[in-house]
């Protein structure tokens, strides 16, 4: 088992509070993705749970045993960084067996637990290579099998694909979906700052803002549901469409936002109107920015056979039951339907 549990986590440096009473409760077995904004506390929070950076006050178990004072060695974790951190004069093999070299394991015990890593990832034929003859995606699953061989109890994962580009992304996405699978007892902690990669391969996203938690969730639900005004502009790309003033003052809200694809296009008779001022067909979908009159335009997605041309006067109307509002305080209330209408969802606080 490998449940973590964290209670009033802060963390400081001299003034400066950079985690702020961080409560977080992650299931063994689960796959936990961090997400936010740079600087908003999640690499921190990583290594903070690996050892590698002290807590200022609260506590840190895991497996119910307290590991505040526990040094990163003795944790059972193992962590994979942005850089892969390879040594260029060894084989891919000696990279992944080096930690259980310094262990003294037995040479034999080495070979057997190198050989089924590199076959969970496909380095089999690369074994003997050395790192400037790999890809970066080759080299990354290098630094994630020498991670598992050490058989740890929690892997932590630090942006580990943001030096890739786009392509391999996806395959290094599907690999580490598949490790998932193939180590169902180890707990997966993942940072980065790439919604796509939370939004795919989590089980549950903790979106961190300024050093605290606002929200914990599975993917769709915070995607459905978000629980604050920054959730609901951070989870989804396009982002949400964001109105204030006149038009959120009718639904009883401080602001009001609807996603993109939650927009109705009419001729006339819609609840907004406005002239298309740009218009993208990206194959599958359209997306069309409709000027209603406010700071920014509102994004509308289609179906990718749309094509209206700038200029052309539109009406927009969300979906009934898909108008997200928010308090003065950025907190979700509950949605309305229409104006003066509330559905089912939630309770006003």
């Amino acid at each position: 088992m490998s449940d973590i549990r964290i209670a009033g986590l802060c963390k400081s440096y001299g003034d400066t509070a950079v985690l702020k009473n961080v409560d977080l409760e992650i299931r063994s077995g689960e796959f936990v993705v961090f997400v936010g904004p740079s600087g908003c506390g999640k690499s921190t929070l990583l290594r903070a749970i690996s050892g590698l950076e002290s807590i200022t006050s609260g506590s840190l178990e895991i497996d119910g045993q307290r590991m505040n004072e526990v040094a990163s060695s003795k944790r059972g974790i193992a962590m994979v960084f942005q850089t892969y951190a390879l040594y260029p004069h060894m084989t891919v093999a000696q990279n992944m067996g080096y930690s259980l070299k310094i262990a003294r394991r037995p040479k034999a015990e080495r070979k057997r637990l190198v050989e089924a890593a590199a076959k969970m990832l496909h380095l089999e034929a690369y074994l003997d290579r050395r790192p400037r003859e790999l890809s970066g995606g080759q080299r990354q699953r290098v630094a994630i099998g020498r991670a598992i061989v050490r058989d740890p109890k929690v892997f932590l994962f630090d942006e580990p694909l943001s030096n890739l580009d786009a392509a391999l992304r996806l395959r290094m996405r599907l690999e580490i979906s598949r490790l998932k699978e193939d180590l169902p007892g180890t707990t997966m902690i993942y940072v980065t700052h790439d919604q796509v990669e939370a939004m795919t391969m989590a089980d549950r996203i903790v979106v961190l803002k300024d050093g605290e938690v606002q929200q914990v969730g599975a993917p769709m639900e915070l995607y459905h549901s978000p629980a604050t005004l920054f959730v609901a502009q951070f989870i989804g790309s396009p982002t949400m469409n964001v109105l204030q003033g006149d038009h959120a003052a009718r639904y009883g809200a401080e602001t009001i936002g609807v996603r993109p694809e939650h927009l109705r296009l009419s001729s006339s008779g819609g609840e907004w109107k406005g002239r298309v001022v740009h218009s993208e067909r990206l194959g599958a979908d359209s997306f069309l920015y409709v000027d209603i009159g406010k700071e920014e335009p509102l994004t509308v997605r289609l179906d990718g056979e749309t094509d209206l041309p700038a200029q052309a006067d539109v009406s927009v109307s969300p979906v009934a039951g898909r108008i997200h509002r928010f308090d003065v305080a950025g907190r979700a209330m509950a949605v309305r339907a229409s104006p003066g209408h509330d559905s089912a969802r939630g309770s006003e606080p």
